[in-house]
């Protein structure tokens, strides 16, 4: 019993690191869009927080996607979505 707690614990405490990692690039990303929305060159209609968010989840999805072309078709959409509206 004492050592399936202690892997439990081991599990648990591994997923707090994945989490705060996770959060940490999270805020990365927000103040570096911030950063460049505050310099006209990046839409400023939705929140960096959201861009951030929107951004990371777009580089997940391009692991799983099946050749290099899609990827580049990924950053090229996810590039035009950052840019400011005319």
């Amino acid at each position: 019993m004492a050592k399936v707690v202690r892997e439990l614990g081991a599990l648990l405490h591994r997923g707090e690191q994945v989490t705060r990692a996770q959060q940490q690039l999270l805020d990365l990303f927000r103040d570096l869009l911030a950063e460049v929305a505050a310099s006209g060159n990046l839409r400023d209609d939705v929140a960096p927080d959201e861009l951030a968010s929107y951004c990371l989840h777009a580089l997940s999805a391009a692991s799983s996607l099946p050749c290099e072309a899609a990827v580049r078709r990924l950053v090229t959409v996810t590039l035009a979505a950052l840019r400011p509206p005319h």
